[in-house]
């Protein structure tokens, strides 16, 4: 069970915490985590995984966006595809659950404290499929994230340094792994959110002065 970012005052998840959230089996990793340098196939994947998705949901899906390392061009990931998804009501199971299901997606996790997050993974691919409803503060959280590291190279090696750092250490579950990085998330996630303020006052100001 893997989401990322997350804000770094959550404390890391316990074990009992993931088994509670995990829907079937929790599998402990075998071996340390894998992380690959960037591919450029990842985006193709998640566009046919897209246009799968909107497919089987039609008007319910919201939005659905390429996240996580995999959309952040040359940022080394593990090779699965991080896809965010945003329906009306993701607490609203009945909505959207089996047209997905229907079309290869298994929901692993649930989070009814947390957002009312959902995760499915699909049985034939890589995937990670993120879902939270209309609104959610989470989804602009990721996004900005994305962005950010998308256009800025320091923050983006950043990122890079801390996981190839802490993929050498062992780990019993991916999750632990993911709240790891919680911390350096943030810092980057102030950051993005600082240069859009300072950049919304210097747009301001320059509006003043032209009047």
């Amino acid at each position: 069970m893997s989401k990322e970012p997350q804000p770094a005052t959550n404390s890391p998840l316990t074990e009992k915490e993931i088994h509670a959230h995990t829907i079937g089996e929790l599998r402990p990793l075998d071996g340390k985590i894998f992380i690959m340098d960037y591919d450029p196939q990842w985006p193709a994947i998640f566009r046919q995984e897209a246009e799968r998705i909107r497919a089987v949901l039609g008007s319910r899906t919201l939005q659905v966006e390429h996240t996580g390392s995999t959309s952040v061009p040359g940022l080394a990931a593990k090779p699965v595809i991080d896809m965010l998804l945003v329906v009306n009501n993701s607490a609203d199971e009945d909505a959207y659950v089996p047209a997905l299901e229907g079309v290869g997606y298994v929901l692993r996790i649930r989070e009814a404290n947390w957002h009312e997050h959902r995760m499915f993974n699909r049985l034939d691919r890589e995937i990670n499929l993120h879902v939270f409803s209309a609104g959610c503060p989470e989804i602009e959280r990721i996004l900005v994230f994305r962005d950010w590291l998308r256009r800025n190279p320091a923050d983006r090696d950043l990122y890079g340094r801390t996981k190839l750092a802490l993929v050498e250490k062992e780990w019993k579950y991916v999750q632990n792994y993911a709240d790891a990085k919680s911390a350096v998330i943030q810092e980057i996630i102030e950051r993005a959110q600082k240069d859009y303020m300072n950049c919304m006052e210097r747009t301001k100001t320059q509006f003043t002065q032209s009047s």
